[in-house]
């Protein structure tokens, strides 16, 4: 059975709102700033790095030991940290021989947290 899902809704009319559409306009961000924000939200686009902060919202973790809670190799969560730390999602510091990874501010939390609110509205 092929499952029909509700078109788009669009208008049947050319009606331009020129007030509506130059309002948002002069509010936009500079294009520079939207690739920006795009390119943040890639990088919550894969469900390692996902667990990974999911980890360190709860608390600051070395490489090793989320290696051992995703069940994943070292060589795999050093990269994708990078690709965190990269994106300013966490940053890390040395104690000694060890290297322990935290969520970079409250801000992080913060979008995560606003993401599983959103995906759990009914």
């Amino acid at each position: 059975m092929v499952r029909i899902e509700n078109p788009i809704e669009r208008c049947d009319c050319n009606v331009i709102h020129e007030d509506v559409v130059k309002q948002v306009k002069d509010k936009m961000p500079k294009e520079e700033l939207l690739y920006d924000l795009a390119e943040l939200f890639k990088v919550f686009g894969d469900s390692t790095r996902i667990k990974i902060l999911w980890a360190l919202a709860e608390s600051e973790m070395c490489v090793c030991d989320i290696a051992f809670l995703l069940n994943m190799t070292q060589s795999a969560i050093s990269h994708q940290l990078k690709v965190l730390k990269q994106a300013k999602l966490v940053k890390n510091r040395k104690e000694g021989k060890v290297v322990f990874y935290s969520l970079d501010d409250d801000h992080v939390k913060q979008i995560f947290n606003q993401g599983m609110v959103h995906i759990n509205e009914k």
